[in-house]
């Protein structure tokens, strides 16, 4: 499946997310992930973002896409991540 993984996390945790995300999804954005991702990868990311957040500070919101057939994405401006591509 393909997930867009956002977060709002209290800055004395956003590295430990941060480097989480990157073990599963690429990044794209200032606190945005993407990528394709199998349901049990998912649910170890979930399992692995519990222990580092707080409940009551942070949040993420994660959207699932069974394709990406139908979907198209538009960058307007400065493209950010993807540096880990970078030769």
């Amino acid at each position: 499946m393909y997930v867009i993984l956002v977060y709002d996390i209290k800055e004395e945790r956003v590295s430990k997310v941060l480097k989480t995300c990157r073990k599963y999804l690429n990044w794209v954005q200032n606190s945005v992930f993407e990528g394709e991702i199998t349901e049990a990868k998912l649910e170890k990311l979930k399992v692995e973002l519990r222990k580092i957040m707080d409940d009551d500070e942070d949040s993420v919101i994660i959207y699932k896409m069974r394709t990406t057939r139908y979907s198209d994405r538009e960058i307007m401006g400065v493209e950010k991540g993807g540096e880990e591509l970078i030769l």
